[in-house]
């Protein structure tokens, strides 16, 4: 499950901001690599004011940072298409522009992941994984 933390400084988002942006989030990771939309989750972090340095300075400007650790075996064409639907959705939402907005990607083995008590399956392998769950747990997840 691709997990996608965001971290905002100097700029406080509604809930409502909080849940566009993290339909904004799963509807790219859905789009760009078929993942079932279930896969992503979104963390929502904020720093104190005064707890956010640039160069060794205290930054003041608004800015929204986006962590996503994501399987490995996809190409860099679809984690930069990826990227930018983020980009562009969250810079909107946030009422901010692109260049505040920094994005970081990081892939991970599906080997070196368990989730739902299981290791992941490689990317294109989510249906069979996903039969396998059990009926209690497959009925709880979003559609």
């Amino acid at each position: 499950m691709p997990t996608y933390t965001v971290t905002v400084a100097n700029l406080s988002l509604s809930v409502q901001q909080k849940s566009q942006i993290a339909n904004a989030i799963t509807t790219a990771h859905n789009a760009q690599t078929g993942a079932p939309r279930f896969f992503a989750q979104v963390l929502f972090f904020s720093t104190d004011e005064g707890d956010h340095f640039v160069g060794g300075s205290v930054n003041k400007a608004p800015q929204v940072y986006v962590h996503g650790l994501v399987r490995q075996g996809r190409s860099n064409e679809v984690k930069q298409a990826l990227m930018i639907q983020m980009l562009e959705e969250i810079a909107r939402i946030a009422g901010i522009t692109a260049e505040d907005v920094w994005i970081y990607l990081q892939d991970i083995p599906a080997t070196q992941m368990i989730e739902f008590g299981r290791f992941l399956p490689a990317p294109g392998d989510e249906a069979e994984w996903e039969r396998e769950m059990t009926p209690e747990k497959r009925s709880r997840l979003p559609k």
